[in-house]
C-alpha cells in the first residue's frame, strides 16, 4: 500500500517563478488528498501527472489567499474531466463562503458534486475503515487548522506454518484469518485469527501544519508522525517577528519535531525574502536542533514507509 506526499509549492505569501505557494499532495494507492491549494497548484499536478480528477478531498488550513488561490482553478478543471464521485473540501469557517462567492462570481460550470465541511470543533473530520483524519486549532491571525493523517494499526504478520499446524488449508480461509476472522479447519476446530497473527503492526502517519506561531500544544497533535511538513516562515533570531505575524522560525520548528519525536520534517512556506541560498542556513540551524530536517522543494517526492 504506497503512501507519497508530493510538494506541490513550498512558498509563502507569494508566487516567486521558482517556487509556488504552499500545497503538498498525499497519495495513497489510487487515492489522492491535497492540504492547501495556493497559486501554482495546478502547474506542480501537471508537471508532476498526477490525475487530479482522483483528488478525493481538499483539506484546507485557513482562507488567506496563498493558501486558497488555486482553488478556484481546480474545482474548473475538475469540471472537464469525467468525475462520477463528489469532491470533498474540509476547512475553517469561510471556506464555504469562499467557495460560493467564487463560483457566482466566475460563473463556474461544476458538473459534480461539492460537499463543504467547516470545522468549528477540533477532532476526527474524515474516517475510513484504515484511516482517519484529525484536525486541530493553530493560532493565526485567521482560524486556523492543522491536520493529522493516520492509518489504524495493521493486523500482524501471518504465520503460515502455525495456520498449517492447526489444520487450515492454504486458500481463503487464510484470507480470512489475514483479515481477522475466525474459521473452522479441516478437522473441525475453530481457529482464531490471534493464534496465526503477531501483534498488530502500527500504520503510517502524516501531519501539515501551517500557518501559526509557536504553540507547544502542537507537539502533542504531531508525535510520532513518519513525515511531518511544518511552516518556516522565518530565521534564527526573528522569534518576535514571528510572535507578531503569528509565524514560526526554523527553530521553532525544529523544537515541535523533536518534542513530538517524529521520524522526518519537512520545512515549508519559506518567507519570499529568502532565496534557496538563504535557505541553507534555515535547514543548518533546524539540523542543529533537529538533525532528521530537510528543506521542502517544489515538486518534491517523499516516499512514506511502514516501519515494521
Amino acid at each position: 500500500m504506497n503512501l507519497e506526499a508530493f510538494i506541490l509549492g513550498c512558498g509563502g505569501m507569494m508566487p516567486l517563478p521558482y517556487r509556488h505557494l504552499t500545497s503538498v499532495l498525499l497519495r495513497r494507492e489510487g487515492d489522492l488528498f491535497l492540504f492547501d491549494a495556493g497559486e501554482g497548484t495546478q502547474v506542480s499536478l501537471r508537471r508532476l501527472n498526477l490525475r487530479w480528477k482522483k483528488i478525493n478531498t481538499i483539506f484546507i488550513s485557513h482562507t488567506h489567499a496563498d493558501h486558497v488561490t488555486g482553488l478556484p482553478g481546480i474545482l474548473m478543471l475538475s469540471a472537464q474531466v469525467d468525475r462520477d464521485e463528489p469532491l470533498y473540501i474540509i476547512g475553517p469557517p469561510k471556506i464555504k463562503e469562499y467557495i460560493e462567492t467564487s463560483r457566482r462570481v466566475l460563473d463556474m460550470y461544476i458538473n459534480y458534486e461539492i460537499i463543504v465541511q467547516e470545522v468549528t470543533d477540533p477532532g476526527i473530520v474524515y474516517k475510513t475503515d484504515e484511516f482517519q483524519v484529525r484536525a486541530f486549532w493553530l493560532e493565526h491571525t485567521k482560524p486556523c487548522l492543522g491536520y493529522v493523517f493516520e492509518e489504524f494499526p495493521r493486523p500482524g504478520a501471518f504465520d503460515p506454518e502455525a495456520a498449517r499446524r492447526l489444520n487450515v488449508p492454504c486458500g481463503p480461509l487464510w484470507s480470512k484469518l489475514q483479515a481477522g476472522e475466525s474459521v473452522t479447519a479441516s478437522d473441525g476446530s475453530i481457529v482464531e485469527s490471534s493464534q496465526v497473527l503477531g501483534a498488530p503492526r502500527s500504520g503510517r502517519k502524516f501531519s501539515f501544519v501551517t500557518d501559526t506561531k509557536y504553540l507547544p500544544s502542537i507537539a502533542p497533535e504531531v508525535a510520532d508522525s513518519d513525515f511531518f511538513v511544518c511552516e518556516s516562515m522565518f530565521e534564527k533570531g526573528m522569534e518576535k517577528d514571528a510572535a507578531e505575524k503569528k509565524h514560526m522560525t526554523c527553530i521553532q520548528a525544529a523544537q515541535i519535531a523533536k518534542d513530538a519525536a517524529v521520524k522526518k520534517m519537512a520545512l515549508i512556506h519559506y518567507s519570499p525574502r529568502y532565496t534557496d541560498y538563504d535557505l541553507k542556513q534555515l535547514l543548518k540551524d533546524a539540523q542543529e536542533v533537529f538533525p532528521k530536517t530537510v528543506l521542502s522543494k517544489d515538486r518534491m517526492i517523499e516516499t512514506i514507509e511502514y516501519r515494521d
